[in-house]
């Protein structure tokens, strides 16, 4: 098998295991555990295993003193944008929040656009304004399909939170550290907002009984996190950052996938034309990008 099959190959799976996350943390919340509580123990136990992993390779922990400030920052953005998810799995179809969490490759090419001064394309604007039109069909699916203002408010916020972290680690010295330390430390970092939010980790939840909840606890920190995260990065290498983009096209699908055989979801033709037009919004900046460059 050649480098390139297999960057496909890992870049596919990286995508769709990414979009695993719903069918891990709504059994969770059904079980009685809240956002905070699910996300603790996802981060922990990833942070653990990713460690182990690190260590067994023989890769530096190695983090200046300098940029441990930095690494806070990004570590806050990391976890805002996985609890702002979450949270919007509670108001609207996890299908629909999956599709929506796709457009961050527009706010980073605004990001860079509005603070760096990066020159913005045709293609982009176009790109934008196909996304903004497939954003409008979501936020009105028609009948039979969840969604309320404030779901559509938190996942657009999920995505701007992670663009920053991206954006962040472009621009910075940070973006020199191995990605395993950076993905380590992101988690690490990223407990102070948990710590905010249940007083110092007084209140979280204890993982209730059973083989079910246990599972999705340790599925939650292995696929989406651990699996994703490693075989993005390998397929990066492998076959390069346009086309790893564009498989991540698969994690959208995947969640809607999940959210209409698994949660009983209703994917109605406007919320399939607004998913349609949002893929190929991203896909055209991609695509558009990798020209100019």
């Amino acid at each position: 098998m050649t480098k390139s099959t297999k960057g496909y190959i890992l870049g596919a799976i990286a995508a769709v295991s990414y979009g695993t996350n719903p069918l891990f943390a709504v059994p969770l919340y059904e079980a009685g555990m809240d956002v905070s509580s699910v996300l603790f123990y996802r981060y922990i136990f990833a942070a653990l295993i990713l460690g182990c992993i690190m260590l067994l390779r023989g890769e530096s922990m190695r983090l200046a003193r300098r940029d441990i400030p930095l690494m806070a920052l990004l570590g806050i953005f990391f976890a805002l944008s996985s609890v702002l998810l979450f949270e919007a799995y509670n108001y609207m179809d996890v299908g629909l929040a999956s599709t929506l969490l796709f457009v961050e490759p527009v706010f980073i090419a605004l990001i860079l656009w509005i603070f760096f001064r990066e020159r913005i394309s045709l293609w982009t604007i176009i790109s934008i304004a196909i996304c903004l039109a497939g954003v409008v069909f979501l936020c009105n699916p028609g009948p039979g399909a969840h969604v309320t203002a404030l779901g559509v408010t938190l996942v657009i916020l999920s995505s701007l939170a992670y663009a920053l972290y991206m954006v962040i680690i472009n621009k910075s010295r940070i973006g020199k550290l191995h990605g395993s330390t950076i993905t380590f430390y992101s988690l690490l970092f990223g407990m102070i907002v948990f710590a905010a939010r249940t007083q110092f980790f007084t209140q979280v939840q204890p993982v209730p009984s059973g083989l079910i909840p246990w599972a999705c606890i340790v599925g939650i920190s292995i696929v989406p996190t651990i699996v994703s995260l490693m075989t993005v990065a390998i397929s990066i290498r492998y076959i390069g950052s346009v086309a790893v983009s564009i498989l991540g096209a698969l994690e959208p699908i995947t969640g809607v996938m999940f959210g209409v055989l698994l949660f009983d979801e209703i994917l109605t033709v406007r919320a399939s034309i607004g998913i349609v037009l949002i893929i190929c919004a991203v896909m055209t900046l991609v695509l558009t990008k990798k020209k100019t460059d």
